[in-house]
């Protein structure tokens, strides 16, 4: 791409401070855009090769040229408001929202679902992101370059054994990308989606990496710099055209 058009461009990475969130914090913040890491305010991880989010965020915007951390629970019913609030305060409004953020739980089968985990999953995967681009939509200015969108799925939402809160959660993100393009088009807004296929991010063990190299065409599990340069080219000039897409970004895994 010889020109991103993102410099500058006030950048929100739900999720974004660890993992694909951080690439794609980093990815953006190396187009010249200004990044805001947004973050769960818990102090402690939930995953055992996860850095805490709080120390995570602020390290990462301390990195990065322009960039600060906020913090909310996506989980909350007020929590889009308060985000974009902040964000506008600390960097300006917002261009370029990513719906990184994801709530998964296991186990995650069919005989495991309760009424809770699924209000779990849908509330930060589907609700969440549903009332963050309402939010982007209903504060766009009349005198600046329509904002745009990328919400970040998964191969589970096409089918995946075992994660079906998760899966489906994310299958009503993908209807609700193609829902909020159509109805924000008209704005100019663009709202799309990467749906990332199996990522090492620190979870997969030597044996599971090796069975992802044997079920993904291209021999070997995804980087989050794989996602993350998807997501930059989603939000670039080079993507004006494109909206209400799900772009598979898995190595041909799950086609």
């Amino acid at each position: 791409m010889i020109n991103t058009g993102l410099g500058q461009k006030v950048v929100l990475v739900t999720g974004g401070s660890g993992g694909i969130g951080e690439a794609i914090s980093r990815a953006f913040a190396a187009q010249g855009a200004r990044v805001a890491v947004h973050h769960h305010p818990g102090e402690e991880a939930r995953w055992a090769h996860v850095t805490p989010p709080v120390e995570a965020a602020r390290r990462l915007a301390g990195e990065l040229d322009d960039a600060v951390a906020v913090a909310a629970d996506l989980a909350e019913p007020d929590a889009a408001a308060r985000l974009f609030d902040e964000v506008e305060a600390r960097l300006g409004p917002v261009d370029v929202l990513v719906n990184n953020a994801a709530h998964c739980e296991t186990p995650d089968t069919v005989d495991a679902l309760t009424a809770g985990s699924l209000e779990r999953h849908y509330r930060v995967n589907a609700i969440a992101p549903a009332l963050l681009i309402s939010e982007l939509a209903c504060r766009q200015q009349p005198d600046r370059a329509a904002p745009c969108v990328v919400n970040i799925s998964t191969d589970a939402a096409r089918a995946f054994p075992g994660q079906l809160g998760y899966g489906s959660s994310k299958a009503a993100l993908e209807g609700l990308t193609r829902g909020t393009a159509l109805d924000l088009g008209a704005a100019g807004i663009r709202v799309n989606a990467v749906a990332p296929g199996p990522v090492q991010t620190g979870w997969m063990d030597e044996d599971l990496v090796a069975k992802v190299k044997e079920i993904v065409p291209l021999g070997r599990p995804g980087k989050p710099d794989d996602i993350a340069d998807a997501v930059v080219f989603l939000a670039s000039e080079q993507a004006r055209w494109i909206t209400g897409q799900v772009l598979q970004v898995a190595g041909g895994h799950a086609l």
